[in-house]
This record gives C-alpha cells, sequence and structure tokens, in this order.
C-alpha cells in the first residue's frame, strides 16, 4: 500500500506529512552534517541546535514563562506516573489524585506504591463521561500537589479548564491534548506528555517543571529518577531519543505555521464539531461524553449493540479509515483527531457513518 488513509489511532497517531516529507529528506544526512541524527552524537553542536530549538519551539507556542524548566525524559507518561510521587510525595505527606478516567486510575495506583494518597473525585459513579464541578472536588490544603488528566483519550473526556486548587502545586497529565489548545502554564507546577499524540513519534516525554517544585524534590532517588538530573544536564545525562526530539522540533515549526495554538485549537474544534454533530442528529448512535466534557481529540461513540460495532470498526478500516475501534476496556468507537489530523479525514468518516446507519439501522 503506497497511498495514506486516514489514521484516528490514539497513538502513535498520525503526524504532519510536511513533517514526515522533510523528515525523508533528511533521512540519510542532516542538512550540513553529512549523517542522519539517529548517527550523530547526543552532545554534538548540530544536536544541541535541534534540542534548543525543540525546546524553545515549545516555549514559543505555549507561553512557559520564566521559572520553568522544560525536559525530554523517556518512560513515557505510564514512567511519570511514578516520577512524580517518587519526587514530591514526601515521607508522612499525602497527594491529591481527580480521577476521570482510566488514565487517572493507573496514574494514582503508581502513586499508591510510594506513599499516601487521596481521590480528590472519582467520576466512576457517572460512567466517566463528565469532569467534577469545582463543589465536588474534596481537596486538601495540605497536599504535596493535586494531579489531573486533562484528557482520557480512553473515555473522550476534557477538562476545559483548570480546577482551583489554592496553594497546592498542580500537576497535570497532559499526554493527549497538549499543544491542541492554548493553556495557561503558570496555573501548573508540573505538565507532563507523552509526544505520541500531538508532538512527534514515540519515545520522548515532555516534562515541564517550574523551578521551585524542581527544588522540592526528595533527596536521595535513583540518579535517573530524580528529575534534578535531567534538569542539571539539560536532557542530556544520558543518550536522549534524538530521533524523537528532532521531528517534535518539526511538529513545534509546523503548529506555528497553523497559527499557533489558538490556530490549531480552531481547527481542532471544526473537525470535532463534524463528529459530534453526525452522532446528535440521529439516535443509531450514542456519544459517551456529556456534552460539556466532551473531547476534542478523542470522539467516543456507541452503536445499538457490541456486534454493530464490531461490524463498523472492519468496515471502516475496508474504506480506509482505521484505528476506530474503541479501547479494549470500554469497547464502543473512538475516532482521534488530534493536531495533524486532516480535516478530510472528519468528512469522510461522518459520510461512512450515515451509509453505515442506513445499511444498518
Amino acid at each position: 500500500m503506497t497511498e495514506r488513509i486516514f489514521n484516528f489511532s490514539a497513538g502513535p497517531a498520525v503526524l504532519p506529512v510536511p513533517v514526515l516529507e522533510r523528515a525523508r529528506e533528511e533521512m540519510l544526512s542532516l542538512p550540513g552534517v553529512g549523517m542522519s541524527v539517529m548517527e550523530i552524537s547526543h552532545r554534538s553542536k548540530p544536536f544541541q541546535a535541534i534540542i534548543d530549538g525543540a525546546e524553545g519551539g515549545l516555549r514559543g507556542l505555549l507561553g512557559i514563562p520564566e521559572g520553568y524548566r522544560v525536559l525530554f525524559l523517556q518512560g513515557g507518561a505510564s514512567l511519570q506516573f511514578s516520577m512524580v510521587p517518587m519526587n514530591f510525595l514526601a515521607e508522612g505527606g499525602s497527594a491529591d489524585y481527580v480521577i476521570t478516567g482510566s488514565w487517572g486510575k493507573k496514574a494514582v495506583k503508581e502513586a499508591k506504591r510510594v506513599g499516601a494518597t487521596s481521590v480528590a473525585a472519582d467520576m466512576a459513579d457517572s460512567g466517566y463521561n463528565r469532569i467534577p464541578a469545582q463543589d465536588e472536588l474534596k481537596l486538601d490544603a495540605g497536599a504535596a500537589y493535586v494531579h489531573v488528566t486533562s484528557n482520557e483519550t480512553i473515555e473522550g473526556v476534557e477538562w476545559k479548564g483548570e480546577p482551583e486548587v489554592g496553594d497546592v502545586p498542580l500537576v497535570c497529565d497532559a499526554s493527549s491534548d497538549i499543544c491542541s489548545r492554548p493553556v495557561d502554564v503558570s496555573k501548573y507546577a508540573l505538565i507532563y506528555a507523552g509526544a505520541q499524540k500531538n508532538l512527534g513519534p514515540s519515545g520522548v516525554t515532555v516534562v515541564i517543571i517550574r523551578e521551585d517544585f524542581l527544588a522540592k524534590g526528595r533527596e536521595g532517588l535513583a540518579t535517573m529518577l530524580d528529575y534534578r538530573t535531567h534538569a542539571e544536564n539539560g536532557s542530556l545525562y544520558n543518550t536522549p531519543n534524538t530521533w524523537g526530539i528532532y521531528i517534535l522540533n518539526l511538529v513545534c515549526e509546523w503548529v506555528k505555521e497553523q497559527g499557533g495554538l489558538e490556530g490549531m485549537y480552531q481547527k481542532n474544534v471544526e473537525k470535532a464539531q463534524k463528529i459530534y454533530d453526525a452522532i446528535d442528529a440521529t439516535d443509531f448512535y450514542r456519544g459517551h461524553a456529556a456534552p460539556e466534557a466532551r473531547s476534542i481529540m478523542n470522539v467516543t461513540f456507541r452503536l445499538p449493540s457490541e456486534e454493530l460495532e464490531k461490524k463498523f470498526a472492519s468496515e471502516a478500516t475496508a474504506a480506509g479509515l482505521d484505528g476506530l475501534k474503541g479501547h479494549r476496556s470500554v469497547g464502543g468507537i473512538r475516532a482521534s483527531i488530534y493536531n495533524a489530523f486532516p480535516p478530510a479525514g472528519c468528512d469522510a468518516l461522518t459520510q461512512f457513518m450515515k451509509e453505515f446507519e442506513r445499511t444498518n439501522g
């Protein structure tokens, strides 16, 4: 197969075609270097320019204030589930976790291995189809931090703003919606995100951490699990994912060309609305997330039966619409439409939905 199909996968996810084309052109030799980015030393001047460009791109897009460090780590968000409490959940302390879906549950599970946690809200009773209101949060003013997941890829729910947490540091897993919309970084002590949805290929994890929070890290940690190790060494303590950081740098340039995060957000809203309109136009499809909590990154919905859902996903794949099967833990259908996903793919999906209902409704 040589033609590109529409990739609705939740991650690794679709990348911008211009980025892929440039990476193909530079695969064998970076301009003026004579080697691939996968071959050059991570301590060379050419790679330093790449990692500096990636950091500068993120700082520019997100408006990261002074007093924050940007780190490029490995291990995905799953390692961050452990690193955050290891660094900041001191003995005798406790951290608050807001659980809005499957990834929030995994985060608190790992934190419990390290120390005491308190569930400030758990939306299980709603089937994880909404975000808690401020008055539903049971927050501890003395907590080490409050952890939230800004967008739950599996359930398709997304925070539309930040919870009010007072002076307690706010920590966010933003893996699936980072750089999809403007965000006030100054409200967070730490933001982490796997790159493989909106920022690049798998293998790179971005951590944005406020310096005063960084300084509160526990002593005596294993070297590679201590954020200060990576901050003090410019993310170059060990060999980083040079290829992933190179692609991330190109993706940041591409997002800037789309009008930055404000322009990207408008495009993402328009794409998602096309699919939500198709869902709302009929009783054949049923959206999972409450309207006020609907994700613009992951559109989740059900059909009248699991048998029809399997048929839908199978026929969609055959029609060039791949990756629509819902996560194995919840079933249903999930259309992941990250930054690089083209509007034409949303149009193709809505047309497929109409035809599938006509022949199976």
